[in-house]
């Protein structure tokens, strides 16, 4: 069985120099795939992940010997924060888990939180001044976290936002790539101080969610409440064990609806021939009203806009599996207990999937005018198989919503200055995204 290819002599000075000019690890990613082929291996002190690129091996990975690899690394940050969430449970756990949550995250509820998402972001676009500017990271964050809290855990985050800013910040940077990479166990200053308020603030909203629950014998349809009234051979989740799923929920949810949001604002702000169209398309169909399930449906372009973004940007652009015990991939060994890494982002860039695929074009994604489907497996912004990210379905029905009303309201415009892609824990437009904000004359009254 031959050797995964790595890295030296000349082509590691080419890997070097294009992290140096584009400032990032993807830059870098993609030059050794250059130079390597669609599976190799890094080898750096501590850290030695095997990559491998591609619809067949996301198959491989995702689907087809998905048996083979597991989630969780216990040394990893992500572990330590979100403990037995979801994102990071694996086997019987994970299965146990999904079951519960996925019912609450299906299109049915999601098409009934609709005015919330309408709602939630009118509370923070009425705050945007008049010819002003805005980051639209900043306040596209905002319009998440307001979200996933009203909708997801039905409590309003509101009176808490301001204090709990930072803490939220914090937990997401904490699991964000880094040296503790090379360093598992390197010290982590500076952020337990965050993380606990955070934690007292979930553990606060579950209690009062039980002693609710133990006043009225009544509990709604949000996570939250199916978390804290679900039995399963005559017990009941503790609060340690539902304070893992709102962590994940918090840090890993409305991180990725802020990369989506930023990054579609982004690319209509570069193209403002797809700006005005989009906004075209939302004002013909979108009123003063919160939006019907059949209208969002209507916002088609809008649509393709935000199936472009995840191609170009996929939220989070390299996902990681651990080898739960030695096999092979594409003919390479891979040992157990071994990182493997598929880069989404490179496969969303393969100009032997996608035609000038550094371009911007939602068109590709218009079946309506005849537009080919990807291959299998060659699109995964949400990944695939089994483990699919369980909140995709509310992410993008969200993304129509605050989009929507958004480009109906405000006439808006990108401010000069460059933006990269920035891996932390996802994909986000740094150093922002800066645009000046109108409000449309037919709205300032409604």
């Amino acid at each position: 069985m031959p050797s995964l290819p790595t890295l030296s002599g000349l082509p590691g000075l080419a890997v070097l120099r294009a992290m140096g000019r584009d400032r990032s690890l993807l830059a870098g990613l993609a030059a050794m795939r250059k130079h390597l082929g669609n599976a190799f291996q890094i080898i750096l002190p501590g850290f030695k992940p095997i990559v491998l690129v591609g619809p067949e091996n996301n198959r491989h990975i995702l689907h087809t010997h998905r048996q083979d690899f597991l989630w969780r690394t216990e040394s990893d940050p992500v572990s330590r924060l979100l403990r037995n969430g979801l994102l990071v449970a694996d086997g019987e756990l994970h299965d146990c888990l999904r079951n519960v949550m996925e019912p609450t995250l299906l299109r049915g509820p999601v098409h009934g939180h609709i005015p919330a998402f309408w709602s939630c972001t009118a509370s923070i676009t009425e705050s945007w001044t008049e010819d002003g500017v805005v980051d639209m990271l900043v306040e596209m964050r905002k319009a998440a976290l307001l979200i996933l809290m009203e909708t997801v855990f039905a409590v309003d985050f509101r009176p808490e936002m301001e204090r709990l800013w930072l803490p939220v910040i914090r937990s997401v940077e904490y699991i964000a790539p880094g040296a503790w990479l090379l360093w598992p166990g390197m010290p982590r200053p500076g952020y337990k101080k965050d993380i606990a308020a955070l934690d007292e603030y979930l553990f606060r909203i579950i209690r009062e969610r039980r002693v609710s629950y133990a006043e009225t014998g009544e509990l709604g349809d949000d996570l939250l409440s199916v978390l804290v009234g679900h039995q399963e051979n005559g017990e009941g989740m503790d609060d340690d064990l539902i304070r893992d799923q709102l962590m994940t929920m918090v840090v890993a949810g409305h991180d990725t609806s802020t990369a989506l949001l930023a990054w579609a604002l982004y690319l209509l702000g570069c193209h403002p021939d797809a700006l005005s169209q989009a906004q075209a398309e939302a004002r013909s169909v979108l009123t003063n009203d919160p939006p019907t399930p059949e209208q969002l449906r209507e916002l088609t372009y809008l649509d393709t806009v935000l199936k472009e973004t995840l191609r170009l940007y996929p939220p989070l652009p390299v996902g990681n599996r651990r080898a739960a015990h030695d096999t092979e991939v594409g003919g390479y060994p891979v040992p157990q207990d071994n990182r493997v890494m598929f880069p989404i982002y490179l496969t969303h860039r393969d100009p032997a999937l996608w035609d000038d695929p550094e371009s911007f074009c939602p068109a590709r994604f218009d079946r309506s005018q005849g537009a080919s489907a990807p291959p299998a497996f060659a699109y995964i912004p949400f990944g695939g198989g089994s483990r699919n990210c369980v909140g995709a379905t509310f992410a993008q029905v969200e993304a129509k919503a605050v989009l929507g009303k958004v480009l109906r309201d405000f006439d808006l415009e990108l401010l000069p200055g460059k933006v990269h892609p920035h891996m932390a824990t996802t994909l986000e437009p740094r150093p922002g995204v800066k645009m000046r904000v109108r409000k449309r004359s037919e709205t300032k009254d409604s």
